[in-house]
């Protein structure tokens, strides 16, 4: 993270909350023999796990830790109120065309096109999971385009750093792993919205994708 360390930052413990998406009640997307949501936790317990092993001032916390469903607004609430400098949303992706695969890495920014909007889409309704979302979630519909309306005029404060953020991820993906790299795209997703520090929502792959589905597991 030495794009943005601040002033005495050898002193400074980050404290990087990843959070695994989907869980519990929530399975995620259906590959053709595992679900989202366990994929999203063993990646995520596996970044922490690296982080801690590699780098000496840092605390990463989960949003969850087990099978367990939690809310985008609490997964949000998590991070703020831990103080995160980073937030690091971990998905796997879906598609229809089964011959798509490949890695991107979402920040919070109004969707520039339909494709855009039908990924947010898909993420934000992971609020129909929960009790009473509409008022929870201001009367914010998650599959009416109008609803995100809302996103077009709100002032991302941390965009440049999580644009920073995700293009080194991307970076990582391509010339460390050996993915397919479709690169760093913006759209509006709640769990970003509600973040108050620098944050991104990473597509590890298409479990829709029969190859990369076995490369995820």
């Amino acid at each position: 993270v030495s794009g943005w360390q601040p002033a005495n930052s050898s002193e400074k413990t980050w404290v990087i909350v990843i959070d695994a998406g989907h869980g519990g009640k929530d399975p995620g997307a259906l590959g053709s023999a595992s679900k989202e949501k366990n994929i999203n936790l063993a990646i995520a317990l596996k970044t922490g796990e690296y982080l801690e092993k590699n780098m000496e001032n840092v605390k990463v916390l989960y949003t969850r830790n087990r099978d367990v469903f939690v809310g985008l607004k609490e997964r949000a609430e998590f991070a703020n109120k831990n103080k995160a400098d980073l937030f690091i949303s971990v998905h796997s992706n879906s598609i229809s065309n089964k011959n798509i695969q490949g890695t991107e890495t979402w920040i919070m920014g109004p969707a520039k096109d339909e494709e855009n909007l039908e990924v947010a889409i898909k993420e934000n309704e992971v609020i129909l999971w929960e009790d009473d979302y509409s008022t929870k979630y201001e009367g914010f519909d998650p599959g009416s385009p109008e609803s995100y309306i809302m996103f077009t005029v709100m002032q991302n404060t941390f965009k440049e750093q999580s644009t920073w953020l995700a293009s080194n991820i991307q970076d990582q993906f391509k010339n460390r792993a050996g993915r397919t790299d479709l690169g760093v795209k913006q759209a509006g997703f709640w769990v970003l919205f509600m973040t108050s520090m620098p944050s991104v929502l990473v597509e590890t792959g298409f479990i829709t994708n029969p190859e990369e589905e076995r490369y995820l597991n």
